[in-house]
């Protein structure tokens, strides 16, 4: 046996040994709660009556259990506390920990929110908000949605604590269905991939045991020592901790089977959405343009030149979109224009509905992002009231109250997702509408403004820049990232550049014919990002989408047809695993990069802090005005790396 092929087998066996360590170090944090907590009433006692549970099928809380309960989330200002049993089944036990970071949770405010699916104690005031009205017998992927949802209700307020006292329920009441339907929110569209992967991992573990008999002992003994590795000397005491590690080699690949074979329920939503596109589309989807302009949007120029012709690569809706550029000042927009209901059509099912899990998943990534966009303003202002235009679901508000805790934090959006975060506590105010209708009314109330991957998207970039210019006080300050069309990668992706993001993206302005449209509107920049603002992803994406191209449309998005379900999905998940070693070294191709990029330049993104300097708000009467009336422009939600 060489030493190439003896480094597999004891590669894979030291990665378990690792992975078990490494769980184990997480285990090691989880808070326990102290069932002999103080009695309610008396002086120290506490307000039992502020806090409810919610529970799954079988599982009972006593009276000391609720009361520690009370007590812990009371003497740490907790509104969530997910209740994890001491002897939760070690299937669970393994990948709760792997999921959940007991360091940071409580302050990571976009975590995902994770349990153990057995028990929560929520306050009245989340309860109200959240609109909890279900507190017993719920079922496993009913407990698994919740524990999310109150994260968000509760960003820095949730935690986990492992309860002694309570009875785990055994692993065979989370069944092969409840587990798939949770992978299922995670992953959505993607769980048939990731269910092949897991597979065949085993597959791979297993050809290189047969392979080599005696060094498939020392990898078999490393597979059954993670578990106890993962939670020896920890608050975690699985009751099948013994069985499950003896069996573990045989009994988790049967169990991922399992998974992968188990029944879905059919999503009732989906034969009406259906229906929906099906009408739509039997009437064509040319009715979605505007009749071509010739002149530039932004400066009036009438060299226009075809700079791409691009489909619509994310949710791959059928249309054909093309982009010119003005080889007077090098303006790229989108022509002939997306109509307001063409708008309409190619967000619906992206940012909520049947996409909403995918890109949720890209806005939680986005938080380290989202925080350097609001320490662009230390050493220049300390902010007191910020405006986020185009706020979303307001992923961004929320993670800047990290850098200004003090700040009042307010978003407006066209779409009902901004009402959404103001219940969530993620923004302070809500404002719902276009800002260019609701800029005299907010005219002095915000210090700061911020677009965040917003102006691409309007119909009008200009005409929002008026709004900005009339909102913001004298010292104001006005804060945009957008893509940057210079990119280097832009040029040579051509469009496969994720950031030319067709049909969505309208309008890409180079950087200089921002700053100077804001100069002329009283606005003078201060500070610019260019390499601190690049998103390290523009190879991945890419492989990306051009592997999304290459697959068969994917039968449960409902504008495609669902005939020929399983083999369109088992040729996705083909080629998706072929295409995986090009992904896996774009990526790392993209980090290594990155260094580089924010010393030399050539960034896919960049951010510009404008000062207000004086009173004067010229409109955009004197700039090209859109093919479009105002009032028709549906200010859409901004885009995944935006909110």
């Amino acid at each position: 046996m060489t030493t190439r092929t003896r480094a597999v087998p004891a590669a894979i066996a030291l990665g378990f040994v690792a992975d078990g360590l490494w769980r184990r170090s997480r285990a090691a944090r989880l808070p326990v709660l102290n069932r002999a907590a103080r009695t309610a009433g008396g002086e120290d006692g506490v307000d039992v009556a502020a806090y409810h549970f919610v529970t799954t099928e079988g599982v009972r809380l006593d009276g000391a259990t609720r009361q520690a309960a009370c007590a812990y989330a009371a003497d740490n200002g907790l509104d969530v506390v997910e209740l994890v049993p001491a002897g939760l089944d070690t299937a669970r036990a393994l990948e709760f920990v792997r999921r959940l970071d007991p360091a940071s949770f409580r302050e990571a405010r976009l975590a995902r929110g994770e349990g153990a699916g057995h028990a929560v104690l929520v306050s009245d005031d989340v309860l109200r908000r959240a609109g909890l009205e279900r507190m017993e017998g719920l079922s496993a992927d009913e407990m698994d949605a919740l524990s999310v949802r109150l994260k968000q209700y509760a960003p820095t307020g949730a935690d986990v604590a492992v309860v002694p006292g309570l009875r785990a329920l055994p692993a065979s009441a989370l069944t092969p269905g409840d587990r798939r339907a949770i992978l299922r929110r995670r992953w959505q569209l993607d769980l048939p991939t990731q269910l092949t992967g897991v597979l065949g991992a085993f597959g791979l573990m297993a050809a290189v045991s047969a392979r080599r008999p005696l060094w498939a002992s020392a990898l078999l003994a490393a597979v059954c020592a993670n578990p106890v590795l993962a939670t020896f000397g920890t608050p975690l005491r699985p009751n099948d901790l013994r069985r499950f590690s003896l069996l573990r080699p045989v009994a988790a690949p049967l169990r991922w089977w399992r998974v992968a074979r188990a029944a879905e329920a059919p999503d009732p939503a989906l034969p009406g959405l259906r229906a929906h596109y099906r009408a739509e589309l039997a009437q064509g989807v040319a009715r979605f343009l505007e009749a071509p302009r010739d002149t530039c949007p932004w400066c009036g120029g009438t060299d226009l030149r075809k700079h791409l012709v691009s489909g619509d690569h994310q949710q791959r809706k059928p249309g054909t979109f093309r982009l010119d550029r003005c080889a007077s000042c090098g303006h790229v927009f989108q022509n002939p224009r997306l109509s307001g209901a063409g708008l309409a059509f190619y967000y619906r099912d992206y940012y909520d509905g049947v996409g909403e899990a995918e890109v949720e998943r890209g806005f939680r990534l986005g938080a380290p992002h989202y925080r350097a966009r609001a320490r662009m303003l230390r050493g220049r202002a300390v902010p007191a009231t910020w405006l986020d235009v185009g706020g979303g679901h307001g992923h961004f508000c929320n993670a800047a109250r990290d850098i200004w805790p003090d700040a009042r934090f307010d978003a407006l959006d066209f779409g009902s997702s901004v009402i959404e975060a103001e219940r969530r506590g993620w923004v302070d105010l809500a404002h719902r509408g276009q800002f260019r209708e609701l800029a005299d009314k907010l005219t002095g109330t915000y210090d700061v403004v911020s677009m965040h991957h917003y102006l691409e998207h309007t119909l009008d970039p200009l005409a929002e820049l008026d709004a900005a210019a009339e909102v913001l006080p004298p010292g104001g300050h006005l804060l945009i990232e957008v893509p940057d069309p210079q990119s280097p990668v832009a040029r040579l992706a051509g469009r496969w550049w994720h950031n030319w993001f067709q049909p969505q993206h309208l309008h890409l302005m180079p950087i200089g014919n921002l700053t100077e449209a804001l100069a002329a509107r009283g606005l003078r920049t201060v500070a610019v990002d260019r390499g601190a603002a690049h998103q390290e992803l523009d190879l991945l994406m890419v492989v990306t989408l051009l592997l999304n191209r290459l697959t068969p449309r994917h039968p449960d998005r409902p504008w495609n047809d669902p005939g020929h379900r399983r083999a369109r999905i088992a040729a996705r998940v083909a080629i998706t695993a072929a295409g995986m070693p090009f992904a896996i070294a774009a990526a790392a191709a993209d980090q290594l990069a990155y260094p580089f990029i924010r010393r030399f330049g050539g960034a896919n993104t960049y951010r510009v802090l404008a000062r207000k300097t004086s009173t004067s708000t010229p409109t955009s009467a004197s700039a090209p005005t859109s093919a479009q009336d105002p009032a028709q422009d549906p200010a859409p939600t901004s885009d995944p790396a935006a909110d």
